[in-house]
């Protein structure tokens, strides 16, 4: 059963549903599928607890002060008014904060007791069977930009189209390439990316080729979603500044042709870019690529369950790093809070290079010592996370300063608490200079300064 289709039978709406899952911090892998099956386990809950979940719609709907909340839940004002700015600091001039805000999300921030949610969710889905790891709030956000394609009804009763074109923008190793593969998925389009040498002319089979004959091939295919990469340096807009390729002129005015027909020929374009601040914008127009989806570095939560996904992928449980692993509680997330609490606005490639050295190095120690039982202590974890840090250089660090200001000009309503998150772990970098002393000699009898 589709999450649309149990909504509807249940009479409450699907963004209450999507916005429980969140407030609630239950794993995707429990309750839906990539493309919206709803879990077996997940249907049972929710039609158990149906009163709850129309309780939770009504409160999600209204528009209330901290007060109001307050009393909903039974919590301190203080304490109340407090979360509430720490997850989503808007509010109308008038008081109340947006419906979009659960007083019952926020109950569960400061503790409150939702057992009956816990207890139903116990068994929790294994890291390995899991579709993808965190990021509830961008596969959301992304599945109501492709509502069109997943309900069609929605272009009938409100003329709500497909896009013919998404931007995925983000610092490099955020994942730009996963979520345009999970966009194809999710939809059922075929994936297919643009290589470099399809753009201009080249020379396939021995028959001349070029990128006007690949797009006009594509769009004579049934569903087909296009990758292109460095999407900000071949859009990028003319200027006496900017020296544009001939070849990256020639792709511009080529999608510009034909990309009024992309929704008809069931073909979907997805531009992966660094920044979209430089995008011509011609390009951005509506009914162009005018939807954009930031690609944020994982938060620290998320640093920890991909490590742990990336430090037990593919073992067998006899295996001697997965015992390693286990004699150390290393198997849990808890083991890894803390050296993710160390890797501010690390990527997703960093997490990868951290974890493939602390193998490497745990399989080093281990070829010396033959000991199973072997500690993975601070000197293990220090080293791998030195072999990490190499990729974070001033001009990554710059990209993701950069990555935050296109955010809050083009998404800020929508990531608010992830923004303000980055922004706090980009500014512990920030370089606080000591006082220069002044070099001087004593005149006068006055102090050298």
């Amino acid at each position: 059963m589709k999450l649309i289709e149990l909504a509807k039978e249940l009479n409450v709406s699907a963004e209450a549903i999507k916005q429980f899952i969140q407030d609630f911090d239950l794993e995707l892998g429990v309750c839906i599928s990539t493309n919206f099956e709803v879990k077996e386990y997940f249907e049972k809950f929710a039609r158990e607890n149906l009163d709850f979940l129309r309780l939770y719609e009504k409160d999600l709907d209204k528009t209330k002060t901290v007060e109001q909340i307050a009393e909903t839940i039974n919590q301190p004002k203080e304490k109340v008014e407090k979360a509430i700015k720490e997850n989503n600091p808007n509010i109308f001039d008038n008081g109340f904060f947006k419906s979009s805000i659960s007083s019952y999300g926020i109950d569960n921030k400061l503790g409150g007791n939702y057992k009956f949610v816990y207890n139903y969710f116990g068994h929790k889905t294994s890291l390995q069977q899991q579709d993808f790891i965190g990021y509830r709030d961008l596969f959301f956000y992304i599945s109501s930009v492709l509502e069109p394609f997943l309900n069609p009804q929605q272009i009938k009763d409100w003329g709500i189209n497909k896009p013919a074109g998404i931007i995925l923008y983000g610092p490099p190793g955020s994942g730009k390439i996963f979520w345009a593969n999970k966009i194809a998925e999710i939809i059922g389009y075929k994936f297919k990316e643009v290589k470099k040498h399809y753009l201009g002319t080249s020379f396939v089979d021995g028959n001349q080729t070029n990128f006007n004959d690949f797009l006009v091939a594509m769009m004579k295919e049934n569903k087909v979603l296009l990758f292109l990469e460095n999407f900000d340096e071949i859009m990028m807009a003319r200027s006496a500044e900017n020296n544009i390729a001939s070849c990256n002129l020639e792709t511009q005015e080529i999608i510009l042709h034909y990309i009024s027909k992309f929704e008809q020929e069931d073909l979907l374009m997805i531009g992966s870019a660094n920044s979209v601040a430089e995008i011509d914008e011609e390009i951005l127009a509506t009914g162009r690529f005018d939807v954009m989806v930031p690609v944020f570095p994982p938060n620290h939560a998320e640093r920890s369950e991909i490590i742990l996904y990336a430090m037990t992928k593919n073992l067998e449980k006899d295996s001697l790093l997965f015992k390693i692993l286990k004699n150390n509680k290393a198997d849990k997330i808890p083991f890894w809070h803390e050296v993710s609490s160390q890797m501010k606005v690390f990527s997703n490639t960093m997490l990868i290079d951290f974890t493939q050295s602390l193998k490497k190095r745990i399989k080093n120690l281990y070829q010396r010592t033959k000991n199973e039982n072997l500690i993975i202590d601070q000197t293990l974890l220090n080293g791998a996370l030195r072999d990490a840090k190499g990729k974070l250089t001033e001009e990554y660090l710059n990209q993701i300063a950069r990555f935050l200001s296109d955010v809050m000009i083009n998404n800020l309503d929508q990531f608010q608490y992830r923004v303000q998150s980055l922004k706090t772990e980009l500014e512990s970098y920030r370089v606080v200079e000591e006082p220069r002393r002044e070099i001087g000699f004593h005149h006068n009898g006055e102090e050298q300064v």
